[in-house]
């Protein structure tokens, strides 16, 4: 039963090309698309999932332009599609330095959570987040100058990080 069931859902690679049911696609070129896409929204959930529970935010004392904590998964999905989304405008083009700006700032960007909420290390947090900034500045600098709506794809994370770096620096201040 397994070897027919495995049969049946097999493809038939035939120059270079998967061939199922009639449907002619380029092999794995549009599922890495897809991957590269989704990959930072993906990788965040995951963050995301393992954080949620210490996270904390509610027990803070914020600042005044602080927002409820329901928004920031809402607004992070949508900045880590546009982070996929403009990585595979250029991902074609991308030299290795722009690569390692990109996977780089990714790390960064999920380590300051467990910085942040994990550890509780708000002085350190405000320090990797302003690199954090910098990585991503230079990152989306490097992505206008190789594809300009992939450049400008990053701004509203440029946007939030600002924010989310006030969030940080009034939150430290606030907590001590």
């Amino acid at each position: 039963m397994k070897i027919k069931f495995l049969r049946e859902i097999c493809f038939v690679c035939k120059n270079n090309k998967i061939k199922r049911e009639g449907f002619f696609i380029k092999s794995n070129e549009n599922f890495k698309k897809i991957v590269h896409a989704l990959l930072p929204l993906i990788i965040g959930g995951i963050v995301g999932f393992i954080t949620s529970n210490a996270m904390g935010y509610n027990d803070l004392v914020k600042p005044a332009l602080s927002l409820p904590a329901i928004v920031f998964p809402i607004v992070w999905t949508i900045i880590y599609l546009l982070i996929g989304i403009s990585y595979i405008l250029l991902k074609e083009k991308v030299n290795k330095e722009t690569k390692q700006l990109y996977y780089g700032q990714l790390i960064f960007n999920y380590l300051w959570i467990f910085i942040f909420f994990i550890f509780k290390l708000r002085l350190l947090s405000i320090l990797w987040i302003i690199i954090l900034d910098v990585l991503v500045i230079c990152m989306t600098y490097q992505f206008y100058k190789q594809n300009k709506l992939s450049g400008i794809l990053l701004i509203p994370y440029v946007l939030w990080l600002f924010f989310a770096t006030y969030l940080n620096i009034f939150i430290y201040f606030l907590n001590i």
